[in-house]
């Protein structure tokens, strides 16, 4: 939708939540991100505003998967309660009255996530200890009784997180650079974990989709679209691959400076979670595995001229160093 009927949709709905005939809607404008499908507006209302972050599936797709935004906010309503940083949902819903598709609304964070020139601001010290502060968090989503979101559906199996990946490998561009992968498929399946905790996980817990404030104080986990119930130790085993090294052929392109690597992160979540919790190689094999077929898809995607974004054309080279990690990982 364009800003104009944005706006003229926001006014009516907060006017009627907030109980404000009065209620004034400015500064409408698109979300970074998710253009297109994401806003950011304020709300003047008896002398006070507000600042909101709303979120809308993207135009023309079925309302399943990454698309159901309800999905965000079964996972974010069961933190409440919880330590784990997060900004609460304020308004959600189906009815589609208001926006013509579901939606949810939440208060704005005033801080940014671990990248670029934000990220230089900070010492080697804060970065550590807001690195402690993020694999915290991690560990308290983890934590929480999945019978919380059951809107979430059902774990469905390790089988399926290794074979879900398939039918992208088979369109993949450059598939030499994948040439490890039937070889890294084999041993995961044969090598699937026992006793790992089943519950909610984030789906793409990085520094990217972490808000910091001014003072280095984790604000809130962002961006739940990939959430679901299932091994948690897939968000571990992620965080803690992005931040290898050895994983990729030009780190420079995936690792946020100065930040501490894998051994360090998969150390401060052992010590949050208190004790064991279980084979974290197996899930950083599983993440650069799904990782290299997805930078395979994406770049066929980029190449063919259906979805342009040259990013993926500095990445390609990794697929093959993320294929040779999970290989490593695996003891291959």
């Amino acid at each position: 939708m364009e800003l104009e009927e944005i706006e003229d949709r926001l006014v009516p709905f907060v006017r009627t939540h907030l109980e404000d005939p009065f209620a004034k809607v400015m500064n409408v404008e698109r979300g970074p991100g998710h253009a297109g499908f994401s806003y950011l507006f304020d709300v003047l209302s008896e002398g006070k505003l507000t600042r909101y972050f709303m979120r809308l599936p993207p135009p023309g797709v079925k309302l399943e998967g990454t698309a159901d935004v309800l999905r965000q906010v079964a996972a974010l309503n069961a933190l409440e309660g919880t330590s784990v940083p997060h900004a609460p949902v304020v308004w959600s819903g189906a009815d589609e009255k208001w926006f013509g598709v579901p939606y949810f609304i939440q208060p704005r964070v005033e801080g940014d996530v671990l990248r670029g020139d934000w990220l230089l601001r900070f010492n080697e010290a804060q970065k550590r200890d807001m690195a402690r502060q993020g694999m915290t968090a991690l560990a308290g989503i983890h934590k929480v009784d999945p019978a919380k979101a059951s809107y979430l559906g059902d774990f469905w199996g390790f089988e399926f997180d290794v074979t879900r990946w398939d039918r992208f490998y088979e369109r993949a561009a450059e598939p030499e650079r994948l040439a490890l992968q039937p070889r890294v498929r084999e041993l995961l399946l044969e090598n699937i974990p026992q006793g790992t905790r089943i519950g909610i996980y984030h789906g793409d817990f990085q520094w990217a989709n972490m808000m910091f404030g001014e003072d280095a104080k984790l604000l809130a986990v962002i961006d739940w679209e990939l959430c679901g119930i299932g091994a948690t130790l897939n968000d571990v085993g992620w965080i803690c691959a992005f931040n290898d090294p050895t994983a990729w052929t030009n780190p420079e392109t995936r690792i946020s400076g100065g930040m501490p690597q894998a051994d360090e992160l998969e150390a401060m979540y052992r010590e949050a979670w208190g004790g064991d919790p279980g084979d974290i190689r197996w899930f950083k094999a599983l993440a650069t595995y799904k990782f290299g077929i997805i930078t395979g898809f994406n770049l066929m995607l980029h190449r063919r001229g259906k979805r342009h974004d040259p990013h993926w054309e500095d990445i390609g080279p990794s697929a093959q160093t993320n294929m040779e990690y999970s290989l490593r990982m695996l003891g291959g």
